[in-house]
């Protein structure tokens, strides 16, 4: 088996990532885990009943693993990708550190899975979770109709900036609760979280957003540069998991359920669409899932050839991990022939 080493092992999606391998059979021997700075002793948890210890990624010889999956920060991520590559260690990048790289392969398993093996760098790179979570439900729909437009509103958890932002919801939510002050409460995000709607995620980048940026330069890598996005990214009180709204508009008479036919037939998407209270899925259904669940889909008459969906998933889980564990996934294949 191959030596995988995983960079960022004590993050979120370092550890989903960790989860996935151990779930799919991926023995504990065969995994370097990787953190920068960390020191003797510590360890990590390998499924209920192992435990990985955590080696110092500033040290560490890459020249040991066949592929490392990066899950740390970006700053991190372009610190030590290139010394990876250098030592014939192929990556996989899901800190987004190098999505902006025209020749580095942006993919979404099971939309674009064959650019994995057109990566002249050995560097692949996965888009973000709110990115893979809106391209997979329209795979099919952009065959049959072509999509010349697409408007999406996105209301993100805190885990989009990691555990600090969640442990601030989690200290303000209990604060209020203890009619306590909120005063230096306040240190990841710039307004108060807990029972409240911020309509910022990521630095401004002149009008918009870095998250909202983000997100119309990498649908229109993957979906072709002519495609117009619309993106609006805020934070939600919630801990994990992401939800949209979803106008799309295309090239082609479109008939809404034929697409719920066609999203039905996409691996990795739930449809669970019924017109009563209640019929509809929640970021509070999905923690732990591993598909991205598709509700209130309805024809937008507001244009021609348009229709409208809600989706949701867990975006450390179904929005990156399992997008970077299939990447890895068909590395492996492609290696083995």
């Amino acid at each position: 088996m191959s030596k995988i080493a995983v960079a960022g092992v004590q993050s979120s999606i370092g550890r989903e990532i960790l989860s996935f391998l151990e779930e799919n059979g991926y023995k504990a021997k065969d995994i370097i885990a990787l953190e920068p700075g960390s020191v003797l002793g510590n360890q990590v948890s390998y499924g209920e009943e192992e435990d990985l210890d955590v080696l110092n990624l500033n040290d560490f010889d890459f020249s040991k693993a066949e592929i490392a999956l990066f899950a740390t920060t970006t700053v991190i991520a372009k610190q030590f990708i290139p010394k990876a590559l250098a030592k014939g260690c192929k990556v996989i990048d899901c800190a987004q550190a190098y999505v902006d790289d025209s020749d580095v392969p942006l993919i979404v398993a099971g939309y674009n899975t064959a650019e994995v093996h057109h990566a002249p760098k050995g560097l692949i790179t996965v888009p973000s979770a709110a990115v893979a979570q809106l391209l997979l439900p329209l795979q099919k729909v952009q065959k049959e109709y072509g999509i010349k437009r697409i408007v999406v509103s996105t209301y993100t958890s805190t885990s989009v900036y990691g555990k600090e932002a969640m442990d601030e919801l989690f200290t303000q939510t209990r604060k209020i609760y203890m009619n306590d002050s909120l005063v230096d409460d306040q240190q990841v995000f710039k307004k108060q979280i807990a029972f409240n709607v911020i309509p910022q995620v990521g630095e401004f980048i002149g009008e918009e957003t870095k998250n909202e940026w983000s997100m119309n330069a990498e649908i229109k890598r993957i979906l072709g540069g002519n495609v117009k996005v619309h993106a609006n990214c805020a934070v939600i009180p919630a801990f994990i998991g992401n939800g949209q709204y979803v106008n799309v508009e295309c090239e082609h008479d479109v008939d809404v359920d034929d697409v719920r036919k066609l999203m039905k037939q996409t691996s990795g998407v739930v449809v669970f669409d019924k017109n009563l209270d209640g019929g509809y899925v929640t970021l509070a259904d999905i923690q732990g899932e591993d598909n991205i669940y598709v509700s209130r889909l309805r024809q937008d008459v507001s244009v021609e050839n348009g229709f409208s969906f809600w989706c949701v998933a867990d975006d450390l889980r179904a929005g990156v991990a399992k997008n970077a564990f299939a990447v890895l996934q068909e590395l492996l294949t492609s290696t083995k022939h």
